[in-house]
């Protein structure tokens, strides 16, 4: 830490799947990890501006939201929702992972109060890009697009309606270098980034991208519904960009299709 100007703390247990099995394990990583760093940033004289990587789990299931549901993807009936959430929607941490995320989310942000250690803590959606090597349980997009390639099937949690904002690395890049340069005025707030709501998807939506690409549409395999899964986010992110003048730049259709690419090489 002495000898660092900027931390980027993305460091974390990050599966809800795998903090169901094992939470003492996810609490230590999450919450324990988290911890020993804000102490060795407050140790020195002159503290690195930190930017910590939290979740849009934080909001929990968002089961209070009224959702219409069209064939391919669920849509708030609430026009103001439209627009995404906000980071004035109530915390409601679910499942340990995220209570664990939810809690170091707090620490960072209480540190930046209480100890005055300049820290911004982004509560992130669906992140996607080259080198992102996914799995079921973290990087969905990658992972579609991964069996797709091998000819192997994908499992669909749920109906597959269900809705992210997606945000391009390089845009998510972007937003965490305006951050750091902007730290003296941002430290101590939270800031919902994705792709917001021009960079919607649905998986069912996915399935439909790969199947251009292909010329054939995968093998899918159904499974119930995971824990805390949220049928529809989608991220506001209006107050990042008032701060910064940050928007993402990269579309779906272009992110996914430079993604392909780059895992087919």
């Amino acid at each position: 830490i002495r000898s660092a100007e900027r931390i980027f703390h993305l460091a974390a247990q990050v599966a809800v799947t795998t903090s169901l099995l094992e939470p003492q394990n996810d609490y230590e990583v999450n919450i324990g990890g988290t911890l020993n760093l804000l102490e060795a940033i407050r140790s020195v004289d002159d503290p690195p501006s930190l930017v910590f990587t939290s979740t849009n789990k934080v909001y929990g299931a968002l089961s209070d939201l009224c959702l219409e549901k069209n064939c391919t993807r669920y849509q708030p009936l609430d026009a103001a929702l439209r627009t995404g959430i906000s980071e004035e929607r109530p915390l409601d941490f679910h499942s340990p992972y995220g209570c664990s995320k939810g809690a170091a989310d707090q620490y960072v942000l209480d540190y930046a109060r209480t100890f005055n250690i300049p820290a911004i803590v982004f509560r992130m959606s669906c992140i996607y890009g080259p080198h992102q090597m996914g799995t079921e349980d973290q990087g969905w997009i990658a992972h579609f697009l991964m069996q797709a390639i091998k000819d192997e099937p994908i499992t669909i949690c749920g109906d597959g309606t269900q809705v992210r904002d997606v945000l391009f690395i390089d845009d998510l890049v972007d937003a965490f270098l305006l951050a750091q340069a902007n730290s003296g005025t941002l430290s101590g707030e939270a800031f919902n980034i994705g792709g917001g709501l021009g960079n919607t998807i649905s998986l069912i939506e996915l399935l439909d991208f790969i199947g251009t690409f292909q010329n054939r549409k995968p093998e899918i395999r159904t499974d119930d519904w995971r824990v805390g899964d949220q049928r529809y986010y989608v991220s506001d992110t209006r107050k990042f960009k008032a701060a910064t003048g940050w928007a993402a730049r990269v579309s779906v259709r272009e992110g996914v299709q430079r993604l392909y690419e780059w895992l087919l090489e």
